[in-house]
């Protein structure tokens, strides 16, 4: 990815988009809704909004996912 297309990225970016931070605070739950078959969009709009953006973001939420199926394989 280039600078450019880096900068088209951020300049679309959703409005509703929430930042990391606050994606981050209900990270755990957002993961649980995953794990448990909800729908967490529906609940979290701006979180999912900023997991569709930010791809740091999203790899930590893939990281929490993977754990809770590992821990859910130990139990």
């Amino acid at each position: 990815m280039n600078g450019w297309s880096q900068l088209e990225r951020f300049l679309q970016t959703d409005p509703h988009d929430v930042g990391c931070g606050e994606a981050m605070e209900i990270m755990h739950i957002y993961a649980d809704l995953v794990q448990a078959g909800a729908d967490p969009e529906a609940r979290y709009p701006g979180a999912a909004a900023h997991l569709r953006a930010c791809g740091p973001c999203a790899d930590d939420l893939e990281g929490l996912l993977a754990a809770l199926d590992d821990a859910a394989e130990d139990a």
